[in-house]
């Protein structure tokens, strides 16, 4: 497959992932404009799988890096809660 790169800025990553998901759905439309027959349904479908598996990982980056986000920047008190042994003492 391919990797996010982790070093650029939040706002460059999202949206190079919204480009690799645009480029994946233009390619599952066009492959599903094409027409089949017995020969090459074979090679599509396996095309279709392996598209709709990008799609579903980009959309899962996206998520990730969405949530990683948010929690890099919420207050430490945040990751405990009041009653484990972190907050006493």
């Amino acid at each position: 497959m391919f990797s996010v790169p982790t070093e650029m800025p939040a706002a460059d990553r999202a949206r190079w992932l919204a480009e690799v998901s645009e480029a994946l759905e233009e390619a599952r439309l066009v492959l599903t404009s094409l027409p089949l027959n017995d020969e090459n349904y074979d090679l599509a479908s396996d095309l279709h799988v392996r598209i709709e598996a990008a799609r579903f990982e980009v959309r899962s980056l996206r998520l990730s890096r969405s949530v990683q986000a948010r929690d890099e920047n919420d207050p430490k008190w945040m990751k405990f809660a009041p009653w484990s042994d972190a907050n006493r003492g």
